[in-house]
């Protein structure tokens, strides 16, 4: 059985995991949220500057959990995509110092693949193919996975993502960061009927409109509109029914069309992966539609839906357990499609 450490680093959540088979021995993540919270968001160079610091002591706890050295490992996987450079830098220089330090193999891994992996965390899924909704704070997407390492994109946001949507209208709000956890809290006493907000379409150069895509963009312009409106009214903002309407808009946007989009494809399991996933609203809103369609779903554990290690040590092993292997010279990439993952094996490195 393959049993890999893994490292993520791609954000500002530094994690360390040992995977072996799709059992996790170890995982530890080191949160950033609270001093980002100062600035209203990720800063980049505070990210990196705290990856370089909490590694190394997250390295040492996982083995210490686990029982095992670095003698009894299999590989050294790191995220290398997408992300923020200078983060998955952090990561990647240190997976790949480990493997040449000790003569292990080292897997760089697809951030994205690793979100995909994170279901299997849980609950078994039905044999392939399947739709997974990926919706975290970069990412919207749906993803057609016919086997491990087989992808096709059937649709995502043109603009921003729905999590990016949440950390903007949580600060339209005066809501704290991340927007997510906040707009959710803010949300739970609200009335989610009192604002109708709109349900962002992406137009087709023929006519009509995508059925799969997503648009966040109008749908952020409207709450602002909305909180200026009813600011200058004098009286004091209705945070929790302004929330609770935005929160319900998006998760009926994410669900009604990854279910419509699974039942056209012929696809009969629908799988909610990603940050946003953690949403109890998303979550009750995809159980009741899937349902009502016939489809099953699945969703990551949630302790494995934002960002950590363990997830991208099972798309490691998935990857080393099919031959594959990274160039010890292979660097990172802040954007990289989810098509282009099996290049990180490539004998040639992308970049």
């Amino acid at each position: 059985m393959t049993t890999v450490l893994a490292l993520e680093t791609s954000c500002d959540e530094s994690a360390a995991a040992i995977v072996s088979g799709r059992r996790v021995l170890a995982g530890v993540v080191a949160s950033q949220v609270e001093e980002h919270a100062r600035w209203g968001g990720v800063v980049p160079e505070i990210a990196s500057r705290r990856h370089v610091e909490a590694l190394p002591a997250l390295i040492g706890r996982v083995l210490e959990q686990s029982g095992l050295a670095m003698a009894d490992l299999d590989a050294i996987a790191a995220t290398v995509a997408p992300g923020l450079a200078g983060a998955l830098l952090v990561g990647s220089v240190t997976g790949r110092t480990l493997a040449r330090l000790h003569g292990k193999p080292f897997l760089g891994v697809h951030h994205l693949e690793g979100h995909l992996c994170s279901v299997h965390l849980g609950e078994p899924l039905p044999e392939g193919p399947y739709l997974v909704l990926l919706v975290s704070g970069g990412h919207t997407e749906l993803i057609r996975v016919d086997a491990p390492g087989r992808y096709a994109r059937l649709g995502r946001s043109r603009d921003d993502a729905a999590g990016e949507c949440f950390d903007k209208v949580a600060r339209l709000l005066g809501l704290g960061y991340p927007g997510g956890p906040a707009i959710e809290a803010a949300a739970a006493g609200g009335d989610s009927g009192r604002f109708r907000f709109p349900k962002g379409r992406v137009s087709l150069p023929q006519g009509g409109f995508h059925p799969y895509d997503f648009s966040f963009s109008g749908l952020k312009t409207a709450v602002l509109r909305q909180v200026q409106a009813l600011g200058g009214q004098g009286s004091p903002l209705p945070v929790s029914d302004l929330a609770a309407s935005f929160e319900q808009v998006v998760a009926e946007v994410l669900v009604e069309r990854s279910c419509r989009c699974a039942v056209e494809a012929g696809l009969a399991t629908v799988v909610l992966v990603g940050g946003v996933a953690a949403n109890r609203r998303l979550r009750r809103l995809m159980e009741q539609e899937a349902g009502a369609r016939g489809l099953l779903w699945r969703v990551a554990p949630l302790a494995y839906c934002t960002d950590n290690a363990a997830m991208v040590g099972l798309a490691a092993v998935e990857r080393f357990e099919a031959g594959g292997c990274s160039g010890i010279g292979l660097g990172v990439a802040a954007r990289l499609s989810l098509e282009r993952a099996a290049e990180l094996y490539a004998p040639q490195p992308p970049f």
